[in-house]
């Protein structure tokens, strides 16, 4: 797809909680919620490339997993790293742009007045039924790791998952985004915290989502493309990170959507734990991390081979 000013347009998927909403609007400028870009300098693109511009588009991960895996037509797009083995031949991870949880991640809450201390608990009367954000979450993944055993999955949108929980519909969530730091205004108990077990067991970060774009970027664009792009878009994370009051602006901007967002103690807390320096440059950290969470989703039958991870940029 071609701009107006006939550089490609290159498309940019990202889920729609603080830590993507901010690590791109560098990259086209910030626009309030009806797309229109606002007034001042902010409204136009603080990384700019004489070969590509963006086009970024919003959506539920587990919705960009799926598209991702089933059409592949996004030039760029978030995912979560459990779903990479199944797109590993379309798209390449990006050093930066990821999501690790450093001794946090997502949490497994119930009810605050369910007796269950342990998520072994759940299991004593009958299998639970637990809310999921999506099958292709790392989330998932993870709890099946961690837990050993099957549960009744309840699949639904991440912003579902707590009021079906505090509503009885299931016998647990699993909750990502900002729900995980909120829970507890929630009327919810945590029974794990999936980043933290992972960590204990493997002293690794958790990779809960990616970033990937196209491997056919140098075919259609030229060779070094894929890197060129890769780059692109980790100066975007680097500007987001280093004007912070710009970034936090942007989210109260979008902030009737989610007005956690006007929580600036909650949004400082998230995105320091989820634009860190592993969302800059995974490096070998993360892709060691990648090799690991992966490969034991491998052996234990939950998700295909992911092969060698080569990272782009």
């Amino acid at each position: 797809m071609a701009g107006s000013d006939d550089r490609p347009v290159l498309t940019l998927g990202h889920s729609p909680d603080a830590d993507d909403m901010v690590m791109w609007w560098p990259l086209v400028g910030m626009k309030d919620p009806e797309g229109r870009p606002v007034d001042g300098p902010e409204g136009t693109p603080a990384i700019v490339s004489d070969r590509f511009s963006f086009q970024t588009i919003p959506d539920d991960v587990q919705r960009l997993n799926r598209r991702a895996i089933e059409r592949g037509d996004l030039d760029i797009t978030a995912i979560s790293a459990h779903a990479y083995p199944y797109l590993k031949d379309r798209y390449r991870i990006t050093r930066s742009g990821a999501s690790m949880g450093e001794g946090y991640g997502p949490k497994l809450v119930v009810q605050r007045d369910i007796p269950a201390e342990t998520p072994e608990a759940l299991f004593e009367s009958r299998t639970p039924v637990v809310a999921v954000p999506g099958v292709h979450t790392t989330a998932y993944l993870t709890l099946r790791l961690l837990l050993g055993r099957d549960f009744e999955v309840r699949e639904m949108l991440f912003s579902e998952i707590p009021g079906a929980v505090a509503e009885g519909e299931v016998d647990a969530g699993l909750l990502i985004h900002e729900a995980q730091i909120a829970f507890e205004q929630l009327g919810l108990r945590r029974l794990m915290d999936l980043g933290e077990s992972w960590s204990i067991a493997h002293k690794l970060p958790l990779p809960l989502g990616l970033n990937v774009l196209k491997r056919d970027l140098d075919d259609r664009y030229g060779s070094g493309s894929v890197d060129e792009v890769a780059e692109l878009l980790g100066r975007s994370v680097r500007h987001a990170r280093e004007h912070s009051g710009a970034s936090k602006r942007f989210l109260l901007l979008h902030s009737e959507a989610r007005p956690e967002w006007r929580d600036e103690a909650l949004v400082d807390r998230y995105l320091a734990m989820y634009v860190s320096g592993l969302t800059l440059d995974m490096g070998e950290p993360g892709r060691s991390a990648l090799e690991l969470l992966l490969g034991e989703g491998f052996r234990a039958g939950l998700s295909p081979d992911p092969g060698h991870i080569d990272l782009a940029g």
